[in-house]
Order: C-alpha cells, then sequence, then structure tokens
C-alpha cells in the first residue's frame, strides 16, 4: 500500500515552509511516512474550485492518502471527503461557516450544505485538534464539526490558530495522532 499524508495549508500561507509543516514532515519521514508538501496555487483566496482539483490531479489524493488540513486547509480536506475516498484525515483549527469573513465567502467552500455522512463514510478516521483561544475560529465551530463527524477531538486551551497568528514550529501531538491513525489502518 503506498500510503501518503498530504499538508494543506490555510489560506494566506501555501508554503511546505510554513510554521509546523517541516517539523512534522521530518517526524513523520523519520517513521518512513510518505509526506507531500507542495506550494499551492490561488493560495490567498484558496478556492474550492482550484484547491480541490489540484489536491486530486496534482498530487494524486487517492484512498491512500491521509489530508492534514490547517484553517481553510481542512476545510478543503473536508469537502474532498464528501466525493472522494481518502485514507484519514487531520482537521486543524476547522471549522464549518464562512466565520463572516469575505475571503472565505469567496472561496466556494460554503456555496452548499455540508454532507457529514460522507465526509465520516469516504475515510477510515478523522481527528480534529481546535484551541479554545483561536482569534479566528471560535471553539463553536470546531465542537460543531465534532458533534457532526463523531471524531477523535483533540481540545487546547493555548494554542491559538496553530500557527496562524503566531510561530508554532513544532506540533508533535499532530505527529502522534497521525502515526498512530496510520497503525490502526494498517
Amino acid at each position: 500500500m503506498n500510503r501518503k499524508v498530504v499538508f494543506i495549508p490555510g489560506n494566506g500561507g501555501g508554503s511546505p515552509k510554513d510554521n509546523w509543516f517541516p517539523d512534522v514532515k521530518k517526524t513523520l519521514e523519520d517513521n518512513g511516512v510518505k509526506v507531500v508538501t507542495k506550494e499551492f496555487p490561488d493560495n490567498d483566496l484558496a478556492r474550492a474550485s482550484v484547491w480541490l482539483p489540484f489536491l486530486l490531479k496534482e498530487l494524486e489524493v487517492d484512498e491512500n492518502t491521509v489530508l492534514v488540513g490547517h484553517s481553510t486547509g481542512a476545510i478543503a480536506a473536508m469537502r474532498l471527503a464528501e466525493e472522494h475516498q481518502i485514507l484519514g484525515s487531520v482537521l486543524v483549527a476547522a471549522y464549518h461557516t464562512d466565520l463572516e469573513m469575505e475571503k472565505e465567502k469567496q472561496s466556494g467552500y460554503f456555496d452548499k450544505p455540508w454532507n457529514w455522512e460522507s465526509i465520516k463514510n469516504n475515510q477510515h478516521w478523522i481527528a480534529l485538534c481546535a484551541s479554545q483561544d483561536d482569534r479566528w475560529v471560535p471553539i463553536t465551530q470546531a465542537r460543531h464539526v465534532q458533534q457532526q463527524l463523531n471524531c477523535e477531538y483533540h481540545e487546547y486551551k493555548d494554542q491559538g490558530h496553530f500557527g496562524g497568528d503566531y510561530l508554532k514550529e513544532t506540533f508533535p501531538e499532530l505527529s502522534q495522532i497521525i502515526l498512530r491513525n496510520l497503525k490502526v489502518s494498517e
């Protein structure tokens, strides 16, 4: 089985060198996991019409792929899982509405209702990481997503937007979530 992990950044990001991506990538690769990190196109608006095809065609996301999505990247991971089989996902700072933010409204991810059952059924496992002090994503958003997906949930008090609002160079908990779940899905 050719399993791999694909990182999906938040809007405004897009670099494989952002925040904790390099550290988590190194930890996973040290444990024999293939990791794909690539500069995303349209990284300011992160439109669904650009990112979902990019994930499928360029990064070749398939049923052996774990998606690690941060912020808008988590939204992209959920929308992709609505219609495509993946191995699993880790959603960091996920939400379910446009948060009354213009860029989120323009992204196209919130133009239709969520199909939570398809998101769950199209993957073996889902983990969600949220923080009570995230200045962009209210904790009620992440709690709602967790309730809908009935997934593994990690709520922190002091992680903010997990690097979207400060320099967060490591995220060992995320590496452990992935490694543990990869063993479960063997």
